[in-house]
């Protein structure tokens, strides 16, 4: 170990990022599994990583640049000049709603992926925050009226899930139908999971997967925490009529894969932490709930370890991976989640025996 538990803290987060550093994820997908020959290379996607992916993707497919068109809707200040792909600001910096020229994004993708020939390829990169980043709202709703059922569900604390089962039945891009809308040779997703367990249909609404959710779905999650009657009338309507239900089934020649997780974050700060003289007590990728109350449970672990030496002995470091829920209520405050959870913890700590002392607690997002 070093002289400093914070360098220690820092060293072995930088290596859990570094482990899912998008670009060389892209470039090691394409090459255990190279696109076939084709015609035009078509890319689309959503995301925060959707910069990085698709300056990973150009690197990797040199030789056929003049082939490759494309657009990649991304948070402003995150584009890059790329050779072939465009990138498209969606949404401002730090703004986690749908936006108009997230929309016109999400429109020429969908323009792009009908225009294509029976040989063509195409291929999808999606990351954390790609929800928000391809709006595309379902045919008699407007933004605004999904913006409303948004902000409503991220204030009554609704899960990923709960809230992507919504957004999908509102939406003519998730749920599977962004792949629907393509006709060629192969349609394959590259995905940097945000999400606890990698579930294709929950990561950014699932545009490529199939949905195993309904329109009586989306109501029960409505009905769940009251927004029945807050929600614009509109909504209820065309969650009511159940037409064009999201895809259950999606064609042979669309493929999804998983090429960044939190587990793959959680095991490369594993190995860190042990080469630094850290015993590791890894909690797993899986944990969810209200952000303070996971931090309480882990001020818990903390306490046992340093007065019981369970379930290991100091020198000690906790891993714990997965995506916590801050409910923001009608009046939210600043910061987000790893703020929370690192305040929350402290403060926990701090009432006890032994306050902060030797405690050193670091808490980020991967993208």
């Amino acid at each position: 170990m070093s002289a400093s538990p914070r360098e220690d803290a820092r060293a072995i987060w930088s290596a859990a990022v570094a482990a899912v550093d998008p670009a060389h994820l892209v470039r090691e997908a394409l090459a255990r599994a190279p696109l076939p020959a084709a015609p035009r290379l078509i890319v689309v996607g959503a995301g925060k990583a959707g910069a990085a992916m698709a300056a990973g993707l150009e690197a990797a497919l040199p030789d056929r640049l003049d082939r490759i068109t494309g657009l990649v809707n991304v948070p402003a200040g995150t584009q890059a000049a790329l050779s072939r792909v465009r990138l498209h600001a969606a949404r401002p910096a730090g703004v986690n709603e749908p936006t108009a020229a997230g929309v016109a994004g999400a429109e020429e993708m969908l323009h792009l992926l009908a225009s294509a020939g029976p040989d063509d390829v195409a291929v999808c990169l999606l990351s954390g925050g790609g929800s928000a980043l391809l709006p595309a709202p379902a045919d008699g709703i407007t933004l605004a009226d999904k913006l409303a059922v948004t902000r409503l569900l991220h204030r009554s604390g609704a899960t990923i899930d709960e809230m992507n089962c919504v957004r999908k039945h509102l939406s003519r891009v998730k749920g599977g139908r962004l792949a629907a809308a393509f006709h060629g040779k192969l349609f394959v997703t590259l995905i940097v999971s945000d999400v606890v367990g990698d579930p294709l249909d929950v990561i950014a609404s699932g545009p490529t997967a199939p949905d195993p959710t309904t329109f009586a779905d989306a109501t029960a999650v409505l009905a769940r925490y009251g927004l029945i009657e807050r929600v614009p009338a509109s909504v209820n309507a065309l969650l009511a009529r159940g037409e064009s239900e999201t895809l259950k089934e999606l064609p042979p020649h669309v493929m999804n894969h998983v090429i960044g997780s939190n587990r793959l974050a959680l095991d490369a700060a594993a190995r860190i932490a042990e080469a630094r003289g850290y015993r590791v007590l890894d909690l797993g990728a899986f944990v969810e709930g209200e952000t303070a109350a996971v931090a309480t449970a882990v001020a818990g672990v903390v306490r046992s370890i340093r007065r019981d030496a369970k379930p290991l002995p100091p020198p000690a470091c906790v891993l714990i991976g997965g995506e916590t829920t801050v409910t923001l209520g009608e009046t939210p405050g600043r910061g987000g989640r790893n703020q929370e959870f690192v305040l929350a913890l402290m403060q926990k700590l701090a009432a006890t025996p032994g306050g902060l002392a030797g405690v050193t607690v670091l808490s980020g997002g991967t993208d």
